[in-house]
Formats: C-alpha cells, structure tokens, sequence
C-alpha cells in the first residue's frame, strides 16, 4: 500500500511540475509524469528535508523540494526529447 502511495504521489507531483511549465495545449504526459515526479521527489524531497534538519518524516520543506526536483527533472526530459526531434 506504502508503494502504491509513493507512486500516486510521484505522479500528481510530476504532473504538477508540467502545469507549473506549461502544457501548451497538450495533454499531460503521464509517463513523464510519473518518472519526473519519483526522481524529482526522490533526489529534492530528500535533498531538501535533510538540508533543512527535517529527517525524512514528511514535511512541506520536503514536498516543495519535490516539486523543484520535478521541474527540473521535466526540464532536462523535454530539452532532450527537442535535442532529440532535432537531429
């Protein structure tokens, strides 16, 4: 159940991470969703949370860390699906 929670959280928060983008009128991208949102969470969730003397308990020091990390890993996935389209 724990993991099912975990992957529902990964998803809304990488679909977040698109929204906060911008779609530009396409749908969001679920799969990109999904693994921008484990990532994310996983490395600016942690990252954040321990910076900031949180531990690992869920805190929003660790959710906004997990939105960032989200971003940032959407950004990286969308420049290199462009690199990619170009060539």
């Amino acid at each position: 159940m724990l993991l099912l929670g975990i992957i529902l959280f990964g998803m809304l928060i990488g679909a977040a991470a698109q929204l906060i983008l911008g779609r530009h009128g396409r749908p969001v991208d679920w799969t990109m969703a999904i693994v921008a949102g484990l990532i994310g969470s996983f490395v600016g969730g942690l990252l954040i949370s321990l910076l900031s003397g949180d531990g690992i308990a869920l805190h929003a020091s660790g959710i906004i860390g997990s939105l960032i990390g989200a971003i940032l890993v959407t950004l990286a996935w969308t420049a290199l699906r462009n690199r990619d389209a170009r060539s």
